[in-house]
């Protein structure tokens, strides 16, 4: 049986491929980051209805939406350099196409595609927002921006924070995807590791252990972040209520 199936190989390859989790993390972060800003500022162009832009960014997360996230980083990994090389040839540029590295390809997709995603969870959690604080915090001559920063977004984030600590667990998760643009993150050391030695199970099984635990710890801070945002927001208000 040991031929067959050896659990000592588990433990084995784990410290292995833990090596690879910085690049895991490091994706998983920067796209987070990005896709949350970009998120941001498209919800706010369709919650404005800003002319034109509203448009594009329309079709944009319709195609984003509609389209796998393998397709979209294969769209970036071939597609930028070509762009570039455009812009080489038009604006007489000497940018390297080569010598970019293959994760900024996987960030630029991977940000891309959490924006879309993100863009629909902010702008209903914004919508949420009772709009008689905001008629409030008019009255008082608060300015858009201080409504937005002060009042919107406070409640806006604890609608919405669920929803961002699950498209990140699905994010580290679609972070597997990169070994096939050539970036060694933790499935692609695992593909490495078991090329050498043939034993796949044993390597996909100590794989499939670290993305879990990362899981769960992802899930927990989520989960006491929620409570700690939602007892300070609940103690805003019952110092509100008395003043």
């Amino acid at each position: 049986m040991s031929n067959i199936f050896d659990p000592s190989y588990i433990g084995e390859f784990i410290p292995r491929l833990l090596k690879a989790l910085p690049v895991t993390l490091e994706m998983t972060i920067v796209a987070a980051i990005g896709g949350l800003v970009l998120g941001f500022l498209i919800a706010i162009v369709k919650i404005k209805k800003i002319p034109v832009l509203l448009q594009i960014c329309t079709v944009y997360v319709s195609f984003m939406r509609g389209t796998p996230l393998l397709v979209q980083l294969f769209l970036s990994y071939y597609g930028l350099p070509i762009i570039l090389q455009a812009v080489n040839l038009e604006l007489g540029t000497n940018i390297d196409v080569n010598g970019i590295p293959a994760i900024v390809f996987v960030f630029t997709s991977f940000a891309l595609n959490e924006a879309a995603y993100n863009s629909e969870t902010i702008r209903a959690a914004i919508l949420s927002v009772d709009k008689n604080e905001i008629e409030a915090a008019m009255s008082i001559g608060m300015t858009s921006f201080q409504i937005m920063r002060r009042v919107t977004l406070p409640q806006a984030l604890v609608v919405a924070l669920p929803n961002f600590g699950n498209s990140l667990i699905s994010l580290l998760k679609n972070t597997s995807l990169a070994f096939t643009v050539s970036v060694v993150d933790i499935m692609g050391m695992a593909k490495v590791a078991s090329g050498r030695n043939l034993r796949f199970f044993e390597v996909y099984i100590a794989a499939a252990i670290i993305y879990w635990i990362v899981c769960l710890v992802i899930e927990f801070a989520s989960k006491r972040l929620e409570v700690k945002i939602d007892i300070k927001r609940k103690k805003v208000a019952q110092a509100n209520k008395y003043e």
